[in-house]
């Protein structure tokens, strides 16, 4: 398998001058570090290789993974022609000039990657205007993206391309590409082991990030090694990967609901300060610990839904940083809260009763008859005042006639809703006792 990937095909070695990430550029698909899920013998695109048919293909992953450095070797690995565009600088004229250039190439016996960075930047209509030259053969597509690609791209687009997953890179990937880097400048960098750990992972995945910090770290000549701490000085670590609007922004936000409905207090604040860290709006915090009080707790801790109300007013009256505080204690709280979905199930099966059945009217015993013609036409007749009933509850039929009785609400046995559940058997049984008596 290593001679598939490592033919003569592959593009010259870069120039010894220039940026570290372009010297040290992967000649061959074997060099790429941390996606061997992907080009390994069993990934798709070494069994594409293996094959001899390259198809279209979505490349998601976060930055510095390497998107692009993989579409240029599946161009020289297949015989293709490299075109590379982005999409935040490409328009319709520019596709067309890139279509037509594909098509001359075909019609010469050559054929044609196109390279899309940032492929989700595109909108529909641009989209769909390459569905034609991928069937037709006119081109291979690569796009690249960070976003997710069911939300970002065409139902059309992604039935044509396979999507595939790039992983952040791990700690030893990080450490191989560091090695590397120390040969390629022909010494090690002046680190002691636990700052060289700290600065693997400042690069947090991403590894041309990596290669940048190396550069600044060899610059600096210094006489003696640095520890971590002298080093994040100097370096004012780099910010966490973390986009407001993206993937992140949903990964994240879903890491700490589920952390919370997990009952697991030291993950959720984890991600609860790696949001804040990344610059999350702490009131959109409060607004989700709101969420997770009412669906995910809901009424086995009827408090929990005054205590993310209050944390959220809280934070608004503090503002930062102190407001945060509150926050975390509420995130602490609805972690640790007794958890049911009762309501919430209960809440979704009375909305799909109600769209069943939404056209039949409520029985007349329970309908008020504010005027002679109502009563005549039997509004409220057989209505018994629960009030004067034995036990305070009549027992009397509420749903509308001919509808069989639903049962939407099934407390669960944890927290108060131990206690609404003997409610709800008493009353059960009590309106079982009244029929047998009726």
């Amino acid at each position: 398998m290593a001679d598939l990937f490592d033919r003569a095909a592959d593009p010259p070695a870069p120039a010894a001058a220039g940026p570290l990430a372009d010297r040290l550029r992967p000649r061959t698909l074997t060099e790429v570090v941390g996606q061997d899920h992907l080009l390994g013998p069993e990934g798709p695109l070494g069994a594409m290789l293996a094959a001899g048919r390259l198809s279209s293909v979505i490349l998601w992953g976060p930055p510095g993974v390497g998107k692009t450095t993989i579409a240029r070797l599946l161009a020289a690995r297949t015989d293709l022609h490299f075109e590379q565009i982005s999409a935040i600088f490409t328009g319709v004229p520019d596709l067309r000039r890139v279509f037509e250039a594909a098509r001359l190439r075909r019609a010469q016996g050559r054929g044609t990657l196109l390279f899309v960075d940032e492929i989700h930047r595109f909108n529909k209509a641009q989209q769909d205007g390459f569905l034609p030259v991928m069937e037709d053969g006119t081109i291979v597509l690569v796009g690249a993206t960070t976003e997710n690609p069911s939300f970002e791209l065409n139902a059309a687009l992604l039935s044509r391309a396979q999507v595939l997953v790039l992983r952040r890179l791990e700690p030893a990937d990080l450490e191989r590409l560091l090695a590397r880097s120390e040969a390629a400048l022909g010494a090690p960098l002046p680190l002691r082991p636990e700052a060289r750990e700290a600065l693997i992972a400042m690069a947090d995945g991403d590894g041309r990030a990596l290669l940048n910090l190396v550069e600044q770290v060899h610059g600096w000549r210094l006489p003696e090694p640095l520890d971590a701490a002298a080093l994040a000085e100097r370096l004012r670590r780099r910010a966490a990967l973390y986009d407001k609007t993206g993937d992140g922004h949903y990964g994240l936000i879903s890491a700490l609901h589920k952390s919370v409905r997990g009952s697991d207090p030291d993950a959720a604040l984890y991600w609860f300060a790696r949001m804040l860290e990344g610059g999350e709006d702490p009131r959109f915090l409060g607004r989700r610990l709101l969420r997770m009080a009412v669906e995910d707790v809901g009424l086995a801790d009827p408090q929990a839904q005054r205590v993310a109300l209050d944390a959220w007013e809280g934070y608004e009256r503090l503002g930062s940083p102190e407001g945060e505080l509150a926050l975390a204690g509420a995130v602490i709280y609805l972690a640790l809260a007794p958890k049911s979905n009762a309501a919430y199930v209960a809440y979704k099966a009375a909305r799909e009763a109600a769209r069943q059945t939404g056209s039949r009217p409520p029985p007349p015993h329970i309908l008020n008859a504010p005027t002679r013609l109502m009563k005549a036409q039997g509004f409220g007749a057989g209505y018994q005042y629960d009030h004067d009933a034995p036990d305070g509850f009549s027992g009397q039929d509420y749903f509308p006639d001919g509808m069989k009785r639903g049962v939407y609400y099934v407390p669960v046995d944890r927290g108060f809703e131990r206690e609404l559940r003997k409610r709800v058997d008493f009353f059960a049984g009590l309106r079982a006792r009244r029929r047998a008596e009726g």
